[in-house]
């Protein structure tokens, strides 16, 4: 059933791939930073009822974790206050909302994946940031909070994962954490999913969002290597601790995503994911 959604922070790295995507079957409004304020509460309010959506998805965000620690203001403004403010529109118009969260709400001391029945402990000013997003977003009646991490993919290749593939095929050293184990989550990946939730009309609630299983960047970088045809590339092993990183990071950051599986949506894997990814960017353009 065709819906219309309106999309916030649209000209970013998950909200221009959401758009194209969810464009193709829905009537899509995009708005970028340029096109509407989201720390202008009531031109939020105006602009939602304006637009009268069926859903609204939030992929606007605050993502300089160590900039947080140095101005919270910022973090806070754009992942906090502008979320109540989507959430109070959407209630007034009785639409849902998608919002998507982060692995950093959790504290990072523990030894198998975090499930959405675990209780976040955010360690920076950053984690704090977006789990008061999530708060805010649970007071939607229908609403969508997708937890992603160690996000690539889409349009913008300016993720960690870019970064270390244009090093390899550059020849130069890859520098990867071998102390942080994440569950990285594909755009391609992400946007199918919150488009199978919506039609599916799943119950609301807090979901994990990233493609299945968990690696520490080291491996993750080997296998790209592999993935890549660089298998013989220089990847040296360092630990988070030794790079002076101002936001204390969740070491063990690995999510579980049987939740979302249960609901019918069945993630691939994170080697998968990769692959595809660089199939994609390698495809020759038509």
């Amino acid at each position: 059933m065709q819906q219309l959604i309106l999309i916030c922070g649209a000209r970013g790295q998950l909200g221009e791939a959401m758009t194209a995507a969810l464009s193709a079957h829905n009537e899509v409004v995009g708005l970028g930073r340029a096109d509407l304020d989201l720390s202008n509460a009531s031109g939020v309010a105006a602009t939602v009822a304006a637009v009268c959506p069926d859903v609204i998805i939030n992929c606007a965000a605050y993502t300089d974790v160590d900039g947080a620690e140095r101005e919270p203001t910022h973090a806070l403004t754009a992942n906090a206050w502008a979320v109540r403010a989507l959430a109070r529109a959407a209630i007034e118009i009785n639409a849902a909302l998608v919002h998507f969260s982060t692995d950093f709400v959790f504290d990072g001391v523990t030894d198998r994946p975090y499930t959405e029945t675990d209780l976040p402990n955010p360690r920076s000013a950053y984690a704090v940031s977006k789990l008061l997003g999530e708060w805010f977003a649970a007071d939607v009646p229908t609403h969508y909070v997708l937890r992603v991490e160690s996000l690539f993919g889409g349009p913008k290749a300016r993720s960690s994962v870019d970064k270390i593939l244009q090093n390899l095929r550059n020849g130069r050293e890859v520098r990867a954490f071998a102390d942080r184990t994440v569950s990285p989550s594909f755009v391609e990946d992400v946007v199918a999913a919150t488009s199978a939730l919506l039609e599916q009309r799943s119950p609301s609630g807090v979901y994990h969002c990233v493609n299945t299983g968990w690696t520490t960047w080291s491996t993750l970088a080997r296998e790209l290597a592999v993935i890549a045809g660089t298998p013989d590339a220089q990847i040296l092993d360092v630990m988070s601790d030794s790079v002076g990183l101002i936001a204390p990071r969740p070491k063990f950051a690995a999510l579980s995503n049987d939740k979302l599986a249960a609901a019918g949506v069945t993630m691939p894997t994170w080697q998968s994911a990769l692959r595809r990814y660089v199939e994609s960017i390698d495809e020759p353009s038509l």
